[in-house]
């Protein structure tokens, strides 16, 4: 095997597959790309048995092969190449040459039989969406994450889902880790073809992953596969394979307590005032005391290995007041994925969960539960 490829071409795309080619799994392998030369171009394929990616990019194919080599490597080499034409030959035993006439590395590579399949899908039935589109709603759930070790799918995966709501059709993510929730819509108008879809647990790490590749401009195709979800761009393809377990009844929790209270805050400075006094906050003392009284919000924390604080801020609240403690580190993720300068806070007691939503969020809002004081 034997091929040219501009390193203007290929260098992005490396850099983004590192995220799959450097997860821990149980087969070396997969720290390698499969690089397939062939015809006008070569084929790059990425997985972590659980995502995978393929693209195409053109190249001048001299000879044809495929080659599995490492992709830190590779990436680090390419990065750093003085010129635009790299030249990656394959010599004997899966060695592999890498260089142009003043710069030369030998790499050993494996054999790419031993490369994990990526599932290939002939007939498949695609829906369109906007790339800001799915950038955002993936940017607004997969920031809720749980402990590292937690292997729970409905933790580890959102919740993906088709409606019919009025005039109109909506795809729905919602993602949890147990102690708050974000959900998210992206519309569709009627007529629209949807696929049916009454929930599909898809891993958060796929989606970050998605994220990578897709432009801020133009559209996706996003097909449902045996088991799999895929995201097709123009020349790049990921397919996600689908988490099995089931996903808490969120419908209640989101539904607005006909008993909860509204007030309205200047998003930038709430969230200043909570990262002010979440300093004093650590692993063992995370959370913070919200006293709602007075036309008065006040936040007040305490640890008794470092020490306390206290602030205030101006609100409208003319009811009974409410004492609630929360982890201050999820309303300020959430605040940071909100578009509205004005957010809207509606509280029922120390009990029930707290719903935040944007005037300028349609179809987005978040639920965070109480700590016990």
């Amino acid at each position: 095997m034997k091929f040219t490829v501009k390193k203007s071409i290929i260098l992005n795309v490396l850099s983004k597959v590192q995220g799959l080619a450097g997860r821990k799994t149980n087969l070396a392998i997969t720290t390698n790309v499969l690089i397939v030369a062939t015809g006008s171009g070569i084929v790059i394929r990425a997985t972590d048995l659980e995502t995978g990616f393929e693209g195409f990019f053109p190249a001048e194919v001299e000879s044809e092969g495929t080659i599995a080599i490492n992709a830190r490597k590779l990436f680090e080499i390419v990065r750093d190449f003085p010129s635009d034409d790299i030249h990656i030959t394959e010599v004997e035993n899966h060695w592999i040459e890498i260089g142009n006439k003043n710069v030369e590395y030998h790499l050993v590579g494996m054999n790419p039989e031993d490369f994990p399949e990526i599932p290939q899908f002939e007939e498949i039935k695609y829906f369109e969406i906007e790339t800001a589109g799915l950038d955002r709603m993936i940017e607004r759930t997969v920031y809720i994450s749980g402990a590292p070790d937690d292997k729970r799918a409905h933790i580890i995966g959102l919740y993906l889902e088709t409606l019919q709501e009025d005039d109109h059709k909506v795809l729905r993510f919602v993602s949890t880790d147990g102690s708050r929730l974000a959900k998210v819509d992206y519309f569709y108008n009627s007529d629209v073809e949807l696929p049916a879809v009454e929930g599909l647990l898809v891993p958060k790490k796929g989606l970050y992953e998605v994220s990578k590749f897709i432009d801020p401009a133009g559209s996706v195709k996003v097909g449902i596969k045996d088991n799999n979800l895929v995201v097709k761009m123009e020349n790049e393809t990921i397919i996600i394979r689908l988490l099995e377990g089931e996903f808490p009844q969120y419908a209640d929790i989101i539904q607005k307590n006909n008993e909860s209270i509204t007030m309205t805050f200047d998003r930038q400075l709430f969230l200043m005032m909570l990262k002010r006094m979440s300093i004093l906050s650590t692993e063992d003392y995370k959370s913070v005391i919200f006293n709602f009284v007075n036309d008065k919000l006040i936040i007040t924390s305490t640890n008794p290995d470092i020490g306390e604080s206290k602030e205030d801020m101006a609100i409208e609240f003319s009811s009974d007041p409410i004492e609630a403690a929360f982890n201050p580190r999820y309303f300020i993720e959430a605040l940071n994925v909100f578009d509205s300068e004005k957010i809207l806070l509606d509280i029922v007691n120390d009990e029930n969960p707290c719903v935040l939503t944007g005037e300028q969020d349609q179809g987005f809002l978040t639920v965070i539960m109480p700590m016990r004081i």
